[in-house]
């Protein structure tokens, strides 16, 4: 190796390619994670921006399938729908785009943007069908480098994922693959509770995975949630609140106040538990 500045165009000094050949960078995925931990330790990055590399790194080994809403938990419309009948999904719902299908719930024709709804109100005489957008339809093992690039060049937010045999899998939107960069985040925690999905926030609230056990929760948190009926603390929050809650909502159970953090394919991922603080009297 030569360190004649001169060399290949290198306009780097002398010092700085010495200290390249001396320490090498790293030769894999894990070693260049690990190089990111170390700079975040000698505060050479914040702890937010090595979150966001890390999920850009392992984002390239995941394909749609890996974080799609399933197609049993897709929130659909039918063609053949009274108007009433779809303004209460979208108001339900609040999504901004939804699938519509004809037939069966497996027949996507067209994706509907809620604003475009409001024009049938205006207008009872429009034909549906006239203001749906093409759907865009992605296999399953499409990688998520390369949709994410597919959706900002084609502007577009959904894509329906079809399966090996081309029926529908599920959809993904935009800001599931997002959140693949900024979504989960493990390491600014204090505790950890084994691997039970429970953790100790800086703040003395808890994050808790929507698949953790009642029983465990029960354990750690020192309460009493009923796990008769349901095992997970997602299905239970879901039962109670009647339906699964969406990013940002809060649902009281037995005394305690879960905030949904993360959602992943129609299911809570995370959520952030805290006691229900009342005011004396209240």
């Amino acid at each position: 190796m030569r360190l004649d500045s001169r060399s290949s165009g290198d306009k780097r000094g002398l010092f700085e390619r010495l200290v390249e050949f001396l320490s090498p960078g790293p030769d894999t995925r894990a070693e260049l994670i690990e190089t990111l931990a170390d700079a975040e330790s000698r505060e050479l990055i914040a702890p937010e921006s090595r979150i966001m590399l890390e999920g850009v790194i392992r984002m390239a080994d995941m394909i749609a399938g890996d974080v799609m809403v399933a197609a049993p938990r897709m929130d659909l419309l039918d063609i053949d729908a009274p108007y009433d009948e779809l303004l209460e999904v979208v108001i339900e719902t609040s999504h901004s785009r939804f699938p519509v299908y004809e037939g069966q719930r497996d027949n996507i024709i067209g994706i509907l943007l809620a604003k475009d709804l409001l024009k049938l109100q205006r207008a009872p005489e429009l034909n549906l069908r006239t203001l749906l957008r093409p759907a865009v339809f992605v296999p399953e093992s499409k990688n998520l480098n390369e949709l994410l690039r597919d959706f900002r060049s084609n502007r577009n937010h959904l894509a329906i994922v079809i399966d090996e045999f081309g029926n529908t899998a599920g959809l993904i939107t935009i800001e599931d693959v997002l959140e693949e960069i900024v979504g989960e985040i493990e390491d600014e925690f204090d505790e950890i509770q084994g691997d039970q999905g429970i953790y100790t926030l800086a703040d003395g609230s808890q994050r808790i995975a929507g698949d953790a056990d009642i029983s465990a929760v029960n354990s750690v948190l020192g309460v009493q949630l009923p796990d008769e009926a349901f095992d997970t603390i997602g299905g239970l929050v879901a039962h109670e609140h009647g339906r699964v809650p969406r990013r940002g909502e809060t649902v009281e159970v037995g005394g305690l106040a879960f905030t949904v953090m993360l959602t992943r394919g129609g299911a809570v991922r995370w959520f952030k538990v805290s006691p229900v603080h009342r005011e004396p009297g209240a």
